[in-house]
């Protein structure tokens, strides 16, 4: 098995279990992210305040709306990211090693080449996987009434829910958000928000970059200790994830607010305010409507379920790498013998 293969295969894993972990507050925030009901928004609940309306007024269920294709696409996100990153990080070292041959450099991999191999790896995700995610999106912020109690919706909104539950008497579900984009814009649909994930490819990018020079340099300072400089363990791992995710995450947010904008139902005839026709126009009309402050809404829960999730997942899948790897070479060692 190689070594991509194997990155790939334990990023996915570490993928799912993190997604399992945080997903009912990466739901709450794309709410948060896409929330355009000032009413609402003057209510100012917290997270924990917003997953209690929502488990409220619509039951738990919502909470993992859009869990199935989300898992789908984390599995083959992080699946296919690994995967090529593995495939371009071997390249960048091979090259490291070539020019310290010709007397050029120390052999390791740089900062620079390190976000390049990021960022080719996370463009590659993308193109691949955009689909998905525009599903996922739109099932996390399709909101249902429950019988008993209804929650405070703006007329354009309570007309346009009115609408769908005369068109969908059955469950909202993947099928439905398919046929839903499919129908508005065909399949250009499903790569709405192309344009601002590919730019938000910065932040993966960003977050390796962060990770590898944490990572390298805890690994020289084992050495010097005369320590085994493989020995990283399991926590300090969860923590080097969690900072590289922090500061990743804080620079590129406003990014994600509108990617989930584009992403998100457009009521036909609604709100022109509120109504994207493509990148700059969202980000046209979030200035000059919402201000600055829009393009962070949601950030603290963002900040909570995104660290929590990329510290998962670097943990789980060096572990899972780390396992695969002892059970390959003990197989080997059966073998000769």
């Amino acid at each position: 098995m190689s070594d991509a293969l194997i990155n790939g295969l334990a990023g996915a894993g570490g993928g799912i279990i993190a997604q399992l972990l945080t997903y009912p507050l990466q739901t709450v925030n794309t709410r948060q992210q896409t929330e355009r009901d000032p009413k609402r928004e003057k209510r100012k609940l917290g997270t924990i305040g917003q997953m209690y309306q929502v488990v409220k007024h619509e039951g738990w269920d919502r909470l993992y709306g859009g869990l199935t294709p989300s898992l789908v696409g984390t599995a083959a996100s992080q699946g296919v990211y690994y995967y090529f990153y593995q495939i371009f990080r071997n390249k960048a070292e091979a090259s490291a090693l070539e020019r310290m041959k010709n007397g050029i450099g120390d052999g390791s991999v740089g900062m620079f080449s390190s976000l390049v191999v990021a960022a080719l790896s996370g463009c590659v995700n993308v193109l691949l996987t955009n689909p998905i995610w525009v599903i996922v999106t739109r099932m996390q912020t399709h909101t249902k009434i429950s019988k008993q109690s209804k929650p405070i919706y703006s007329p354009a909104v309570a007309a346009n829910e009115a609408a769908v539950s005369a068109i969908e008497p059955t469950p909202y579900g993947t099928s439905h958000a398919i046929q839903e984009v499919y129908g508005e814009a065909g399949v250009r649909g499903f790569w709405k928000g192309v344009l601002p994930t590919l730019i938000m490819v910065s932040n993966p990018s960003i977050q390796f970059m962060l990770y590898e020079t944490m990572l390298k340099k805890l690994r020289k300072r084992r050495a010097s200790q005369k320590k085994d400089s493989g020995g990283i363990t399991a926590s300090e791992i969860f923590l080097l994830g969690a900072l590289a995710k922090l500061g990743a995450t804080v620079v590129t947010y406003p990014l994600l607010v509108v990617k989930s904008r584009l992403q998100a139902k457009q009521v036909a005839g609604g709100d022109k305010r509120h109504h994207y026709k493509g990148t700059c126009d969202a980000i046209g009309k979030m200035i000059h409507y919402e201000g600055f402050a829009g393009f962070y809404k949601g950030m603290n829960t963002k900040i909570v379920q995104s660290v929590l999730a990329a510290a998962v997942l670097f943990m789980v899948k060096e572990e899972l790498v780390r396992g695969v790897r002892l059970l390959l070479s003990k197989k080997v060692t059966n073998t000769v013998r």
